[in-house]
């Protein structure tokens, strides 16, 4: 695997918080960021490939039926623009 370094600007109160969970987990920082940006990306495709698949073929006119159940009444005025 090749590495690649990568100068991170974060908050101090998120460094502190890393920092403090890292020393937990007994890894290195640097170490603790990767997993983290790592599970993060995983999560992230993940997601994308199951919605991907699941509208694949989906056209707009698809959504009809579930729009012609809906009832026919005014939204509520909290969903008001």
């Amino acid at each position: 695997m090749s590495k690649t370094s990568y100068p991170l600007k974060l908050p101090q109160s998120i460094k502190a918080a890393a920092a403090r969970l890292a020393k937990e987990d007994g890894v290195s920082l640097n170490q603790w960021i990767a997993v983290a940006v790592a599970e993060k990306v995983g999560v992230t495709e993940t997601a994308a490939e199951f919605l991907h698949g699941k509208a694949e073929g989906a056209q707009p006119s698809d959504l009809l039926v579930f729009l012609d159940r809906a009832a026919d009444e005014a939204p509520s005025p909290e969903d008001a623009w």
